[in-house]
């Protein structure tokens, strides 16, 4: 099921490329390329299906990039992240390094100093 709302995603972004293409910004677009749409449509139905066109494939595009999170295949690993599964699989050391020159006695306190009068 992932793959195939992803795949329709590509194919709704691909549908929105194309029509903000046609799309002229000064509301031209695809009316002022074809004469003949001036007979069938008229110039200002034509701007208004891309229009509606544009809106319609970006919210069912939005409605589909929630909806696909749904699907995503979690996988066995328990709701674990994977960062998580590699802790859990290290071994746990048990001992405490120790460094060279490092004796086991605390370090001396400096005297602290009054100023002189």
């Amino acid at each position: 099921m992932y793959t195939a709302i992803s795949v329709l995603v590509f194919i709704i972004c691909l549908l929105l490329i194309l029509i903000v293409l046609v799309q002229n910004s000064k509301g031209g677009g695809l009316a002022s390329s074809f004469a003949s749409s001036n007979q069938i449509m008229g110039v200002r139905r034509t701007t208004d299906f891309l229009e509606k066109a544009t809106w319609t494939l970006a919210g069912a595009m939005m409605v589909l990039c929630i909806v696909v999170v749904f699907f995503i295949d979690r996988g066995e690993n328990n709701g674990q992240s994977a960062i998580q599964n590699q802790i859990n699989a290290q071994p746990v050391q048990q001992t405490i390094p120790s460094f060279p020159g490092v004796g086991s006695e605390a370090p001396a306190e400096v005297p602290a100093e009054t100023p002189a009068e």
